[in-house]
């Protein structure tokens, strides 16, 4: 994958857009000195970044996130610093956006000046096997409502179709329609196809793109 600068990952709710944002994070910090993942789910108090903390401290990896990520208080609480994901040219950043249109409304407050760069990545998590998501109309319908929500445009896809710890190979495969259809009719180009480490042997030379996810331990 080539990393623009800041990389800004959304999705509905459980789509797995957190899973992404870590290992994405620690493959851009393999290529670039100063990484940062900023959690701008203000929502979702219970599987955050910040549940990676001590992964990203010994990658060096900057954790950008609420004060009260990680604890039973549900506040839409900006992270003090938020302003360095625009201001420090030399710091790439995942942004981790969550699924609620306070997220991305946060995510608004830093809008012009991420699209006055120009340098940047807005991704979409798409998963064909849950509710309000399980066709490419359905998806692209709640694709727009985020969009809206902080004016900042799409620019590809992330096909992380699962079923948990039920997904098997095929169950991956039989995602790939789901997943063409949704960049056909989105226009958008569909950037990878996740997988978990233990199935990434057995896809990868037969889907093109496949990215594989190490799973983040719920804490």
């Amino acid at each position: 994958m080539n990393f623009k600068r800041l990389t800004l990952l959304c999705g509905h709710y459980g789509r797995g857009q957190t899973n992404i944002a870590v290992n994405l994070a620690l493959r851009l910090r393999e290529e670039k000195e100063r990484v940062a993942v900023a959690d701008l789910d203000i929502v979702n108090p219970y599987f955050r970044t910040r549940d990676s903390e001590d992964v990203f401290s010994h990658a060096g990896i900057r954790l950008i996130c609420s004060q009260f990520a990680n604890s039973n208080l549900d506040l839409p609480s900006m992270p003090q610093d938020l302003y360095a994901i625009t201001d420090d040219k030399s710091l790439y950043t995942i942004l981790d956006i969550g699924g609620d249109d306070r997220g991305a409304l946060a995510l608004g407050r830093i809008a012009p000046m991420i699209l006055e760069e120009n340098h940047y990545d807005r991704l979409m998590v798409i998963n064909g096997y849950r509710p309000l998501t399980r066709d490419a109309a359905s998806t692209i319908e709640v694709m727009r409502e985020i969009e809206t929500a902080c004016g900042i445009p799409f620019t590809g896809l992330v096909n992380n179709s699962n079923l948990g710890e039920e997904t098997d190979a095929d169950t991956v495969r039989k995602s790939l329609r789901y997943a063409q259809e949704t960049e056909e009719m989105s226009g958008l180009p569909l950037v990878m196809t996740t997988v978990k480490e233990d199935l990434y042997p057995e896809l990868k030379d037969e889907i093109p793109g496949l990215f594989p996810l190490k799973l983040q331990p719920k804490l």
